[in-house]
């Protein structure tokens, strides 16, 4: 999860200069290659993370966000790191900056993620257009299902975050791309538990963490849906779990208590195979009695 080779930043090149609507400053830079405007400024406040913002992020709109390489691929999407900085003004002192992992989703034509339907059973479109077109499987439709994955994600972090679970920060959500907050050292992402080797006292209180984080799912009524070794970050030894498009309403979902002792089952069968025995059944009775 680390890049093999240097990442240098773009030139920057120079032309007529564009007012910073928060910082009430001109900048006379223009984006160059692999570079875009922040797409912050752009976007409407609901499609904001939660308030109030964190002092790290930035959110000058003379900012730009700089493509850095690919983190991972995944089922559903990659996820790109981003640099989102403002850049130097000519008196030779860049201006704040911040890594951000942006997650963009594929449509469903080079998607993986075939289960779609299972985990969408007991939600509702409003719009019976988009319905209609997702189940043709039309090039609209098959835009509005991407788009509908990274709304569907946004909220889940917006949701877990206001909860108290430990997730990336939801920076913002803008079409099919999902900007969070990065997790890692440096331009080095944190690895996920699948990677992680240790000795019994070491895991045992990234098992606490872990189920915690499945408690207060269950006490908000959902299951993650797809959770694993493979989707929890460890960092600092902190436990933060990602990949949440799929949230499941358990009560809503017919197969809502099926993906929750699955998301258990996966957890607790890492643990014992890794030296740290723990009993799936009744984890899985403790999470049920949480639910009602």
């Amino acid at each position: 999860m680390s890049f093999d080779t240097p990442l240098t930043t773009p030139t920057l090149t120079t032309s007529h200069p564009a007012f910073d609507e928060f910082d009430g400053a001109f900048t006379l830079a223009e984006p160059g290659d692999g570079q875009r405007w922040s797409t912050w400024p752009s976007i409407t406040p609901t499609e904001r993370g939660p308030q109030p913002y964190p002092s790290w992020l930035v959110t000058s709109a003379a900012a730009f966000d700089t493509e850095l390489g690919i983190v991972k691929t995944g089922k559903e999407g990659d996820v790109f790191l981003i640099e989102r900085g403002v850049p130097d003004d000519g008196s030779g002192n860049p201006g704040p900056s911040c890594l951000l992992a942006a997650k963009r989703y594929r449509g469903l034509e080079t998607s993986d993620f075939h289960r779609s339907a299972q985990y969408q059973e007991g939600r509702r479109m409003r719009n019976t257009r988009d319905t209609r077109a997702i189940a043709r499987g039309s090039s609209y439709g098959r835009g509005v299902a991407s788009g509908r994955w990274a709304f569907a994600e946004f909220e889940a972090l917006c949701r877990a975050h206001a909860a108290g679970v430990p997730v990336p920060y939801p920076v913002q959500v803008n079409s099919t791309e999902v900007l969070m907050e990065f997790i890692g050292d440096g331009r080095t992402a944190a690895p996920r538990l699948a990677q992680v080797r240790g000795r019994r006292d070491e895991l045992e209180p990234l098992f606490d963490q872990t189920f915690e984080i499945m408690r207060s799912f269950a006490r908000a009524g959902v299951a993650h849906g797809d959770l694993s070794a493979y989707n929890l970050l460890v960092h600092d030894a902190r436990v933060v779990v990602i990949d949440l498009p799929q949230l499941v309403d358990v009560a809503a979902n017919p197969s809502g208590l099926d993906f929750l002792h699955r998301d258990v089952t996966n957890v607790c069968t890492w643990f014992s195979r890794h030296g740290l025995d723990r009993d799936a059944e009744s984890f899985f009775a403790e999470l049920v009695a949480e639910l009602w």
